[in-house]
């Protein structure tokens, strides 16, 4: 039987305290997005589930921060961020949990079959496979994960730091306990934000090359991405810049 556990939060934003979960004994799974690109929300430790197999999709934040794997039934993750192009996703799954798929489940997805197949039950896109493996080498020679996790930590604090410093004129909406360190949306010109105001940021900073930093149309306002190929110099410049407009425009 499957059992779906939903936590819904009372405001964009936030994540309940797990104090307040209620977990039937007799689900399935339970399932989470350990880091939520759009809004920028991300969990900073790892749920307790008491026994109940823990599922996660790590796609934005995997390779970014140390965890201790041996708590999760299974991991998931899209390469698009962290860790290569699009076309792989990374699985890590629990030896027991091999082979309990659904029966609905389509067969290049049952784990059994591609641990069978040594991950190649399907033809696997090669390049993108062969790139991933390039910037593992390059993660393993940068440090690792403890480094890519202390240069996320020093990248996001640096942009909240000029955010909370800003009197107002930059503002965050997400709180405190559960800012992404990977992805940090904004407003410009006050807490609902001046839409005029941010439209000539993202002119300017176009300008100066750094691109992508609308935010997502769903919440409007400015996001800034800071996957592990962004330096510590890129994310500097973009608070220089910040300093300087905010300077312009107060």
């Amino acid at each position: 039987m499957l059992t779906i556990v939903l936590i819904v939060a009372k405001k964009p934003g936030n994540i309940p305290d797990q104090s307040t979960w209620i977990l039937s004994p007799d689900a399935s799974y339970v399932y989470y997005c350990a880091n939520e690109t759009v809004d920028g929300v991300e969990y900073q430790y790892i749920p307790e589930t008491n026994g109940i197999p823990l599922v996660s999709d790590m796609s934005s934040s995997i390779m970014t921060r140390q965890i201790d794997i041996s708590k999760f039934g299974v991991i998931f993750a899209g390469a698009q961020k962290n860790i290569g192009p699009a076309g792989v996703t990374v699985v890590i799954v629990r030896e027991d949990l091999i082979g309990n798929a659904m029966k609905v489940c389509p067969s290049i997805f049952d784990f059994k079959n591609v641990e069978a197949n040594q991950s190649i039950h399907n033809t696997p896109a090669t390049f993108s496979v062969y790139v991933m493996n390039l910037v593992f080498e390059w993660i393993k020679s940068n440090g690792g994960v403890p480094e890519m996790e202390n240069l996320a930590i020093l990248k996001s604090e640096h942009l909240y730091d000029t955010i909370k410093n800003s009197n107002g004129f930059y503002s965050c909406p997400i709180n405190e306990n559960c800012r992404s360190r990977m992805n940090v949306p904004f407003r410009v010109g006050g807490d609902g934000g001046d839409e005029a105001l941010e439209e000539q940021f993202l002119v300017e900073t176009k300008r100066l090359n750094m691109h992508q930093l609308k935010g997502h149309r769903s919440v409007g306002g400015i996001r800034a991405s800071l996957y592990n190929a962004v330096t510590y110099e890129d994310v500097d410049g973009l608070v220089k810049f910040m300093l300087e407009f905010q300077k312009n425009h107060s």
